[in-house]
């Protein structure tokens, strides 16, 4: 995870998530970096599984890909470096999510009329249990990957779509010692 912590690493997935394979050249215009910062780390984001090469490009170029789409951090606060790598990686990837949210509401008379319901905001606190909690967070996450195979095969989607990412967040609203329950009970997850 710490390979992805890096901006323009979490940039490059990005943009070879919506746009498929892509060469450094291409990638960079994307992002805004040169060809050859966008080279050097993507080669790293292949060393560690990222990415990997789609065949050639024009002339001499690469083509890379990513090779899973999406991941997921939290879980466990154990302290171990690959939580402390994966709260790195949380929190940059939410930063950025969230500068594209404030993006899409400051420019939302820009898009067409059809397309400025497209964001939204919403906000809710569940009274639930543990166990009741994890079913919710299973559920969203069907719902939330039910175009997932657009994302993936590019023929499948229909005439007018556009990527529109979904960001869900869910957390205790209160305090760890407001929670009911002992502290020391086991996870039943």
């Amino acid at each position: 995870m710490r390979a992805l912590s890096h901006p323009v690493r979490l940039a490059l997935i990005e943009v070879l998530t919506v746009h498929g394979a892509l060469t450094a050249t291409e990638a960079g215009k994307l992002i805004e970096e040169s060809p050859t910062t966008c080279s050097f780390h993507l080669r790293q984001l292949a060393k560690y599984g990222f990415v990997e090469e789609a065949g050639r490009g024009p002339g001499r170029s690469r083509l890379w890909r990513v090779t899973h789409l999406g991941w997921t951090t939290g879980g466990a606060a154990g302290g171990t470096e690959e939580d402390v790598a994966g709260e790195a990686l949380g929190e940059i990837a939410l930063q950025r999510q969230l500068e594209r949210h404030r993006h899409f509401n400051r420019r939302r008379s820009d898009y067409p009329p059809r397309w400025q319901n497209a964001g939204s905001e919403s906000h809710t606190v569940w009274w639930v249990t543990p166990d009741e909690a994890a079913a919710l967070r299973r559920e969203i996450d069907d719902l939330v990957h039910r175009f997932r195979d657009r994302l993936e095969d590019p023929a499948m989607r229909p005439t007018g779509a556009a990527p529109v990412e979904v960001v869900m967040l869910s957390h205790v609203f209160v305090p760890p010692e407001s929670v009911v329950g002992q502290p020391s009970e086991p996870d039943e997850t």
